[in-house]
């Protein structure tokens, strides 16, 4: 279920994280360090690290365990999955890590209606990047079995496979970060009861899409706020759009397809058009069917 659309002022800062390990790259198209947390400490979580921790050997120098646990204590928590990006700066900030991988685990059993009732372990891996805060790579990896301690078995060597599709797919997204300029800035839409906010009319869509919660987040569970970042031309054109508070599984596309189905109406000030930033922010939460 999704909430209505709303025009906010500002976007707060969302809290984070748990169980760090810094990364040192070896490689020359990254040259970066990066995090891996796991905030749910869990015997499937803690083995899956490990895993996944040994599997990254090969690409990069793991740091110090004391020193990644010392610096997530000195940040604040909240939803360890659902950031913004000003709170995984200051993320990256205090570790001094340039990525961060952020694991989620668990083991769920099923109910179906073609097999008997089986068990699924999953460990769902963001990876962000704390120079702007975004969740640049997103992987679900999952098992199944007849019961859950076998589930968690074979879901293990999946950390080998995820491995070497982050050391893969993260110098790419290091090469496109090192190239990409700053957006123009623009005015943002005005607090009530302030003086930019006299004759200021705020942008609005002329038909309302409102974007589906994701077969993954329904699947999983998945109670999310979605917050974008979107920059209108004075004719009501698009310039940009950005996550700015993240969830994964899928709702992040279903936010900015949305928002960009939309035609809006431009932003207006003493009946005159500006461009204009502004941010909407969308809740989801699963609702069960009668």
């Amino acid at each position: 279920m999704r909430s209505p659309v709303s025009i906010i002022a500002n976007n707060a800062p969302g809290l984070c994280i748990a169980v760090l390990l810094a990364l040192g790259s070896a490689l020359p198209a990254i040259g970066q360090k990066v995090a891996v947390m796991t905030p749910v400490q869990t015997p499937l979580a803690t083995a899956y690290s490990a895993r996944l921790s040994n599997a990254l050997t090969t690409h990069f120098n793991i740091l110090d365990r004391d020193m990644a646990d010392a610096a997530f204590r000195s940040v604040s928590i909240n939803d360890p999955f659902n950031l913004s990006v000003e709170a995984s700066k200051n993320i990256g900030a205090v570790t001094g890590c340039d990525y961060f991988l952020l694991l989620r685990t668990g083991t769920l059993r099923r109910v179906s209606l073609n097999r008997p009732d089986y068990f699924e372990a999953f460990a769902a891996t963001y990876v962000v990047s704390a120079k702007t805060g975004r969740l640049v790579i997103w992987k679900l990896k999952k098992a199944e079995s007849e019961t859950g301690d076998k589930a968690e078995e074979r879901l293990l060597p999946s950390a080998d496979v995820l491995a070497n599709e982050i050391s893969n797919e993260l110098p790419k997204v290091a090469n496109a970060e090192s190239t990409e300029t700053e957006p123009q800035p623009l005015e943002e839409v005005p607090a009530d009861d302030t003086p930019a906010a006299k004759n200021f009319r705020a942008p609005v869509p002329y038909r309302r899409i409102a974007p589906e919660n994701s077969t993954l987040a329904y699947l999983y569970d998945i109670r999310a706020t979605v917050e974008i970042r979107v920059d209108l031309d004075a004719d009501g054109k698009i310039l940009r759009t950005e996550i700015v508070r993240w969830a994964g599984f899928g709702l992040d596309e279903a936010v900015d397809a949305a928002v960009r189905k939309m035609n809006w109406r431009p932003a207006t000030r003493s009946s005159r058009t500006l461009p204009i930033r502004f941010f909407l922010r969308y809740n989801f939460k699963k609702i069960e069917k009668e």
